[in-house]
């Protein structure tokens, strides 16, 4: 597939996108800047170098092998010695730290007012694995009331899901340009690198760093060929590039922490590209929600958008869940998310509405951390509700917007996520309220 754009975009026009899951594009800013016949041609259109971006093994199986060819202005090679880059907010070690069996939840958190940029933003939550073993996760808050100007980042130790609660963003990176806002996600590579722009005055959301298997969709088994997120509605960026030079700086990180490198150009200057290695952005509110229309609650693995696969057939390593509006049509059933223990551990958070477990408490841009067999479940007053709603008619629950890092790792809360004042300390007085209902003389 080829495709062409002008080399900046026009604030007044909308982005031209590529459509599809996992698509081998190829893309093109100037006529011809894309080498035809072979990947790396003695001397390239325009003056170009050529350099491969390869986001699997060389051998990988040919389902699974992520690489992109760039023709780029300079090689990603041409940039000034790393130098450690402290980041008071950035964990990226996580085994040494306890966890604490109990349910947590934070409201959310505040917007700094000092100039603060993506990367400056930055809050670990937790993690699991190590980026060294390419094995678990760590989960990041985001907060940011100014774009990142001179400064570009990539990411070595794992690919990047970023999830907007509050604020449209423009993710400027090396193959491309994409917009989003909050009930839209954007996937930018391992090692691919980019900038974030604030489309307002501030910004807040959530990061999922995958330190495993890059993100796939998952198979549909008896669901069938169509459902839940389709490919054709996740969108990459075509070719753009900017020819800039000046000082500005390169953030790395790598094993768990941040490097600092000096530039003296953008390095956002591949002019064309083709391949399968490259940021892409979905509409969570395109996703296509299956339910129960008899009866019970089926597993949430129905609203799954997203998963890394580990190497147990059935167990992921990362999922991606949504609970997004839909219709509940289940008769004599239990109508919201049962209470439960589970092997995985689930890190939510909620980008718009309500959710439709927790009546109070749980608000946008907060997060809850279920971890391994902690007990969970709806509130005493959503639990009241339900047990005693007509159930003969379908509800319809519209107005929400939820999401759900799941792991089958322990997650690490991390000691500053742990003492934030935002982190919600009586959070388990909520179930405190499920009185007593057994009778041991009448079966209801």
């Amino acid at each position: 597939m080829r495709s062409a754009s002008a080399a900046a975009p026009e604030a007044a026009r909308p982005l031209q996108y590529l459509s599809g899951f996992g698509n081998h594009f190829a893309t093109e800013a100037l006529p011809g800047a894309l080498p035809e016949g072979r990947n790396s041609p003695q001397r390239c259109p325009y003056g170009l170098y050529a350099e491969q971006l390869s986001g699997t093994a060389f051998t990988a199986p040919r389902a699974a092998n992520r690489r992109s060819w760039l023709y780029r202005i300079q090689p990603a090679a041409v940039q000034g010695e790393f130098r450690p880059l402290a980041h008071p907010g950035v964990l990226g070690r996580f085994a040494e730290l306890p966890v604490p069996p109990d349910p947590l939840r934070w409201s959310a958190l505040p917007v700094p007012t000092e100039p603060t940029d993506f990367i400056d933003g930055l809050l670990s939550a937790g993690g699991a694995g190590s980026s060294e073993a390419h094995s678990g996760c760590a989960i990041h808050w985001y907060r940011a009331n100014r774009s990142m100007r001179e400064r570009f980042f990539y990411d070595a130790d794992g690919e990047l899901l970023i999830v907007p609660q509050l604020g449209a963003l423009r993710v400027a990176s090396e193959l491309g340009v994409l917009e989003l806002e909050p009930q839209e996600i954007v996937v930018v590579p391992r090692g691919v690198r980019f900038r974030v722009e604030l489309l307002g005055p501030e910004a807040r959301g959530y990061v999922c760093e995958n330190f495993g298997a890059p993100l796939k969709l998952p198979d549909l088994g008896p669901i069938g060929s169509n459902g839940l997120a389709n490919p054709r509605d996740f969108l990459a960026p075509v070719a753009w590039f900017e020819e800039r030079e000046g000082p500005m700086e390169l953030v790395a990180k790598v094993g768990g922490a941040l490097w600092s490198a000096e530039l003296d150009h953008s390095p956002l200057d591949v002019v064309a590209w083709h391949g399968n290695h490259a940021p892409y952005k979905y509409d969570l509110r395109r996703f296509n929600t299956i339910g129960s229309v008899s009866y019970d609650h089926p597993d949430p693995s129905i609203f799954l958008v997203l998963h890394s696969v580990s190497d147990t057939p059935g167990v992921d390593a990362i999922d991606f869940v949504i609970f997004p509006p839909r219709w509940l049509a289940m008769q004599d059933t239990f109508r919201p998310p049962w209470f439960h223990r589970n092997v995985a551990s689930e890190f939510m958070g909620l980008i718009h509405g309500l959710y439709d477990a927790k009546a109070s408490g749980f608000e946008p841009g907060g997060a809850s951390l279920h971890n391994c067999m902690s007990g969970h479940g709806p509130d005493a007053e959503t639990f009241e509700r339900a047990t005693h709603a007509d159930t003969s008619a379908p509800q319809r629950i519209a107005d929400t917007m939820a999401f759900m890092f799941e792991t089958r790792t322990l997650i690490h809360p991390t000691p500053q996520a742990l003492a934030l004042p935002q982190r919600q300390r009586d959070y388990a007085r909520c179930w405190q309220g499920l009185g007593k209902h057994f009778n041991a003389r009448a079966p209801r």
